[in-house]
């Protein structure tokens, strides 16, 4: 398997699992959405409906992979999907916290592009 697929294939299983474990505490008027676009490779997590009269809406995960690494653009979980990730083996040199501007991502253990 190429390292494109294996990437793919890591992260919806991930974003499978966290949406799964969401779900077990419904919430009755909002939906949890999965979406994985294996073509352009983004893959989303997001949250929409209405909660108490008020609009719900928003990303909690947001990945794409480009050049061959995984960019987090967006991540609103407790642990972070990057710890997932180092779990299942993708090396930190491959992770891009994107949501980090460049000039910060030197800073951390990650990939700055």
């Amino acid at each position: 398997m190429d390292k494109l697929t294996h990437y793919q294939n890591i992260i919806k299983q991930i974003l499978t699992e966290y949406q799964r474990i969401s779900s077990q505490v419904p919430n009755v008027d909002v939906d949890e959405e999965l979406i994985f676009d294996d073509e352009r490779s983004q893959y989303l997590w997001l949250v929409v409906g209405w909660k108490e009269g008020r609009r719900v809406k928003g990303i909690t995960i947001y990945v794409r992979i480009k050049n061959n690494k995984i960019y987090i653009e967006e991540d609103w979980t407790e642990e972070g999907i990057a710890t997932d990730l180092l779990r299942e083996g993708v090396p930190q040199s491959d992770i891009v916290l994107a949501f980090h501007s460049p000039e910060k991502r030197q800073y951390t253990e990650f990939a700055i592009l």
